[in-house]
């Protein structure tokens, strides 16, 4: 996989976390920022985005916040043992899957879920690592990492559709969390 754009966020507390979320959530169901919540996904939604970090980093935090900013209201589980928890609105699915309890990459497979990793559904699967190579590559990559009290958010677009997605959180009308260039080496 080559890295088209790399985008370094401070995420101070869980609040940041979210509000992360709601600013990449209109850009995954292709909905103006200014639309209304109930207002249909766009013909661009969709994509994969994978999720790395420890036990506890925020992954699921930001997937209900990013589910929530996209219009999906009831509970929203964590996928830790069903792998799989889907939700639909208008024409498009939401797919949250969670490979941490995987102990055999090709497990993804045997449980069926290679069909739903489609572009004309929004994606999303926390520890991607433990498929090994065995997914394609997703349009945007978040890794979380603990800095201090807060979080340290790594955004890597590995497709045009994430480039495009990186370029829109860096504009100045996309608010806090404010972005910052990786330091020198990467991470």
């Amino acid at each position: 996989m080559t890295a088209l754009a790399t985008l370094s966020l401070d995420l101070p507390d869980e609040i940041a976390t979210q509000t992360l979320a709601h600013q990449l959530a209109p850009l995954a169901i292709d909905r103006p920022r200014d639309a209304p919540a109930d207002a249909p996904p766009g013909p661009a939604a969709g994509g994969r985005i994978h999720l790395r970090g420890d036990l506890g980093a925020g992954k699921t935090t930001l997937v209900r916040a990013l589910l929530r900013a996209a219009g999906i209201t009831g509970r929203i589980k964590s996928p830790s043992y069903a792998l799989l928890e889907s939700y639909k609105i208008s024409n498009l699915y939401f797919y949250h899957l969670d490979f941490y309890r995987f102990s055999d990459p090709r497990e993804w497979l045997d449980a069926g879920l290679r069909d739903i990793v489609r572009h004309d559904a929004l994606v999303l699967i926390e520890w991607p690592e433990r498929a090994q190579g065995l997914l394609p590559p997703p349009d945007l990559d978040v890794e979380l990492v603990y800095a201090g009290e807060g979080r340290r958010a790594q955004l890597t677009a590995f497709s045009a559709r994430g480039q495009a997605w990186l370029t829109a959180l860096n504009t100045p009308d996309a608010a806090s969390p404010s972005p910052r260039k990786p330091p020198p080496g990467g991470a």
